[in-house]
């Protein structure tokens, strides 16, 4: 990522957290509804196309281009198939490695791409795309960030991080939803679980919490955590082998010939203006 891409990403990422998080701001003490402000509504899929956009233009190069669109043809199908039922979930698996290997900008990006072609596919558009977009952008963008790691010890860091990030996941999308069900009590529970506008932060966020953990937290988001971490350790080491293998056929930018590999490489650059990398095939 450049530093610009670098700024825009996180100008959208703070955005994207005042979409999510503005209910707790509110203080009004005679509303008894809640709406999203439809400026939000409008402005987030904007943040998201700009971010897109200059990602791809300042790092995604045409032959990551291809294997974008080819992971994200199989995100695409593996939500399809396990479509997050009873939390059953195998799209963040593969969004994890991916960021993992190919860095944080290409994990944002795999991230959006993803669950809009899965939404596509399989009729979940509406005015909660874009909130998903961004949190699993947000995915692959972390594990493109995780520390160094090889192994089994890479595997295990892996694997953590998709349990944590799947509970991250149901909870900013709880976030999302909550405020909509002021008013609504839920079966089975007595005490006070819908949003309170007239409630201050710290009681919002104690009731938030309690909502939380009875409707997905201990349920949906456990089993999404089980089944990232279980897909990460018995397909990790395998997909990792062939996304790296097409990562270092990718950032290749020139070749050079074995007898004039000493003076070519000193005069090659690639169109960045940076000294082509030599490669042997083996």
């Amino acid at each position: 990522m450049t530093r610009r891409s670098a700024l825009i990403l996180a100008i959208a990422s703070l955005v994207g957290l005042i979409t999510l998080a503005w209910p707790l701001l509110l203080d009004d003490p005679s509303s008894t509804q809640v709406q999203p402000p439809f400026v939000f509504l409008a402005l987030l899929p904007v943040v998201v196309a700009v971010v897109l956009a200059e990602l791809a233009q300042g790092g995604l190069d045409p032959r990551v281009l291809a294997i974008l669109g080819v992971l994200t043809a199989i995100d695409a199908v593996l939500r399809g198939v396990s479509a997050g039922t009873g939390g059953v979930e195998l799209v963040f698996f593969l969004i994890v490695l991916a960021g993992r290997v190919y860095g944080p900008a290409f994990g944002f990006v795999l991230g959006c791409t993803s669950l809009f072609v899965s939404a596509l596919v399989t009729a979940g558009v509406g005015p909660w795309l874009p909130y998903q977009m961004l949190c699993t952008a947000w995915i692959g963008l972390g594990a493109g960030l995780l520390p160094r790691a090889r192994g089994r010890a890479e595997i295990a860091l892996l694997a953590g991080y998709g349990v944590v990030v799947s509970y991250l996941y149901g909870l900013l999308l709880n976030l999302q939803g909550w405020p909509l069900l002021a008013g609504v009590a839920i079966p089975g529970h007595h005490e006070q679980l819908a949003f309170d506008p007239a409630a201050g932060l710290g009681e919002n966020l104690a009731v938030f919490a309690r909502y939380t953990l009875v409707t997905s937290t201990t349920s949906y988001d456990s089993v999404r955590a089980i089944t990232t971490a279980v897909a990460i350790v018995v397909l990790g080491g395998a997909v990792l082998t062939p996304l790296r293998r097409a990562a270092r056929r990718a950032t290749v930018t020139g070749e050079v010939g074995a007898g004039d590999a000493a003076t070519d490489a000193d005069r090659a650059v690639t169109d960045t203006g940076r000294p082509a990398r030599t490669v042997s095939r083996g």
